[in-house]
């Protein structure tokens, strides 16, 4: 395959051409399906530098888009003419545009409305991003999420019948949900989710959630997406020193500054600096400008915890979240102190605890390694070593429990010295 030719240009192509077959009239699964059968023939043609109309090599493809949407169109009447909807699909035959060059930006940003659809489950719409938004196959996206192929397989098809219909159909244009930039906040939200998901196997999906991030920020002007891209930069930006050469994981406090990629650190405080200054803050926003300031520290000492509060006051104002009331009470706690911390911790669980024990019951994710952190810094060794241990058995991967682990045994060994 010539080297402009590469996976990385079909997989940036994928979404554009599934959204201009959706807003001709496919629906999004056949859609979906005719663009992979493209894919496949893309890297069955293209080394041979052959046109979608030559059979004896052809010139070289010099609009790899329009070849795609072409071979895809004609997929997709060649599977439709078998169903029983024949005749209305011949309509649309009798119609098919020439080949050329096509917009791409707004079918891509109907297409991330598409795949975030309310009726599916936030993992089925992760799925669905990565395959059809993302370009990555099937496989691909089962190794990222460490289960079989048939299971991620069975997963997409129900997503993609669940917003089969959906999609950006002429006698639709203009009235549907996915027509216009409507939630997007809930197209974020399944971005963060790729991109928490980390990275496994030969997809990275942090990467991958920052490549698409990008591609949205390019479609749509919305100070929260903006925000979002910042937030990733920022935290991408520490990926290097977060594990120690064991696999174990490095604290924040504790991380080698100097392995921050500080040119991820600069776009992102800009692209942050830009969103803010709109005056539309959201709950994206917020969580950037907090990793700014841990990014702007040269020291972990050095940190403004006082400035730290105050945007978490903010994003708990926006969001409600006990999770944000959680990392404010850390923050709480290097402000003023582990007694401050405390009460703050205190004040969370008054609302959402669901049992006499705060810390054994407690339905907040993290809310035990958060008491155990804040107790030792109080000097309370034997609370937070129990503390410790009982975050470890809740925590959600394998690096988690053993950091957690190893901080149990640490305060056990203090105490028994």
């Amino acid at each position: 395959m010539p080297p402009q030719l590469d996976e990385t240009l079909l997989r940036s192509l994928t979404p554009s051409v599934i959204g201009i077959l959706v807003r001709r009239g496919a629906d999004f699964a056949a859609a979906e399906d005719a663009v992979q059968d493209a894919l496949v023939e893309a890297l069955r043609v293209w080394p041979s530098g052959a046109s979608p109309d030559s059979s004896d090599g052809g010139s070289p493809v010099r609009d790899p888009k329009a070849w795609l949407v072409t071979v895809a169109w004609r997929r997709f009447l060649d599977a439709t003419r078998a169903d029983a909807a024949r005749r209305r699909r011949e309509n649309l035959a009798e119609e098919e545009p020439a080949p050329g060059p096509a917009s791409s930006l707004d079918d891509t940003l109907q297409l991330y409305f598409l795949c975030a659809h309310p009726s599916l489950t936030p993992s089925s719409a992760v799925a669905l991003t990565l395959r059809a938004v993302g370009g990555l196959t099937t496989r691909q996206i089962a190794r990222a999420y460490l289960v079989p192929e048939a299971t991620m397989a069975q997963r997409i098809s129900r997503a993609k019948r669940t917003v089969a219909g959906q999609g950006l159909s002429p006698a639709r244009r203009g009235r549907g949900p996915f027509e216009r930039p409507g939630d997007v906040g809930t197209v974020l939200r399944v971005l963060y989710l790729v991109f928490n998901e980390g990275y496994s196997g030969d997809v990275d999906l942090a990467t991958e959630a920052i490549r698409l991030t990008r591609q949205l920020a390019s479609a749509i002007d919305h100070p929260e997406v903006a925000g979002l891209l910042a937030l990733m930069l920022l935290h991408h930006a520490r990926r290097a020193a977060r594990t120690a050469p064991d696999g174990s994981l490095v604290p924040l406090a504790e991380q080698d500054r100097g392995r921050w990629d500080t040119e991820a650190i600069a776009e992102g405080v800009a692209i942050l600096q830009r969103a803010l200054a709109r005056d539309q803050l959201g709950e994206f926003q917020a969580q950037a400008a907090i990793a700014a300031l841990h990014a702007d520290a040269p020291t972990a000492e050095e940190t403004d915890w006082v400035q730290i509060v105050e945007w978490y006051d903010e994003l708990a104002r926006l969001t409600g979240s006990p999770v944000v009331r959680l990392n404010r009470a850390v923050a709480v706690g290097e402000a003023d102190g582990p007694r401050a911390g405390l009460a703050a911790l205190a004040e969370l669980d008054d609302d959402v605890s669901s049992g006499s024990s705060p810390a054994g019951q407690h339905t907040v994710p993290r809310y035990a390694a958060v008491a155990a952190y804040l107790h030792e810094r109080d000097g309370d060794l034997t609370t937070a070593a129990h503390l410790y241990a009982e975050a470890a058995e809740k925590a959600p991967n394998l690096a988690e429990r053993d950091h957690l682990t190893r901080q149990a045994a640490r305060l056990n060994a203090r105490r028994g010295r």
